[in-house]
């Protein structure tokens, strides 16, 4: 099963902040992008990771050629089409900057979407910009003439909760507006996530799937509990499994512990390529699944981690 997120890696502050350095990442096949990508470093302002640094917001890049991006050859030859850049800060300080590369075929089916409430302009949310599958296009339109306010549709969902939000089923329920749209066009699933930043300005990556090209394998949402030592799984969706239970049967990572809890212990992105040694009955459902590496997002607001987003791959 293709994803269409095929790359994520994640770009930290070196220890004078002049700079980002490599901070690890999940290349699946591009194993050359992978090479070219460890030995770079990137200032404020240069290429995706600087960009997204220095508006100090997340930034989709649909096209590489003439642009800012660095890696333009290496990454076409290695099939990657786009680019999705999102900072995370605790408060003011930059922590990281994750950067999620997708490739598409004519078959795909799907999206990533930047939605943006600007308080100045309104109260609504609207799409800052997008990346649509080829077959998505009916979709996108709709998607540009379409606002929510806060806790209605997926972004408003994600918004107003300030968490991550999983609808398995787009076209059941009333809580995805657009779903009429979304089931002509074979996008069945969505999950959201909030993407706080510095000043009034909210912003929503929403991730859009299909059955055949979903964008990862599984997901996952985490939150502290209230000893803020252990996080527990709220929700889950394995695309081999279906749903996944809440924590109850569950191992709740502490921090430090396994890829989930290193996100949750720095606050920064955590990445393994060995699934299976994940703690617990975390490791062994995802082994049994066939999965292979999982990328721990966390999600950080007013200094505070609330959540960690898991994704296998």
């Amino acid at each position: 099963m293709k994803t269409f997120i095929r790359v994520v890696e994640a770009w930290v502050p070196s220890s004078d902040r002049s700079m980002l350095e490599y901070g690890g990442g999940m290349y699946g096949q591009a194993t050359r992008f992978a090479e070219v990508s460890r030995s770079m470093c990137f200032g404020f302002g240069e290429g995706l990771p600087g960009q997204a640094w220095q508006q100090r917001r997340p930034i989709v890049l649909k096209n590489f050629e003439g642009s800012y991006f660095k890696r333009t050859k290496v990454a076409h030859a290695e099939g990657l089409t786009s680019g999705i850049a999102v900072p995370i800060f605790a408060g003011e300080f930059l922590t990281s900057v994750l950067v999620l590369f997708c490739g598409e075929d004519d078959a795909h089916a799907g999206a990533i979407e930047l939605w943006c409430n600007e308080p100045a302009e309104g109260h609504d949310m609207q799409l800052a910009d997008g990346h649509y599958g080829s077959t998505a296009e009916a979709f996108e339109y709709v998607s540009r003439r379409t606002s929510f306010r806060k806790g209605n549709g997926l972004p408003g969902l994600a918004w107003g909760s300030g968490l991550p939000v999983f609808m398995e089923d787009l076209g059941k329920g009333s809580r995805f507006l657009r779903a009429e749209t979304a089931t002509k066009v074979g996008i069945n699933r969505g999950f959201a996530i909030p993407c706080p930043v510095p000043g009034a300005d909210a912003y929503v990556m929403a991730f859009l799937s299909a059955l055949g090209t979903p964008i990862v394998r599984r997901f996952e949402s985490w939150e502290p509990d209230a000893t803020r030592q252990r996080l527990v799984r709220i929700a889950g969706f394995c695309e081999a499994g279906g749903p996944l239970a809440a924590s109850a049967d569950t191992t709740q990572p502490e921090r430090g512990q396994g890829t989930i809890g290193r996100a949750f212990l720095t606050g920064a992105p955590a990445f393994s390529d060995n699934v299976a040694s994940e703690p617990g009955s975390i490791g062994a459902s995802a082994a049994a699944a066939g999965l292979a590496s999982v990328v721990a997002l966390p999600i950080v607001r007013d200094g505070l981690l609330v959540a960690v987003v898991a994704w296998y791959f």
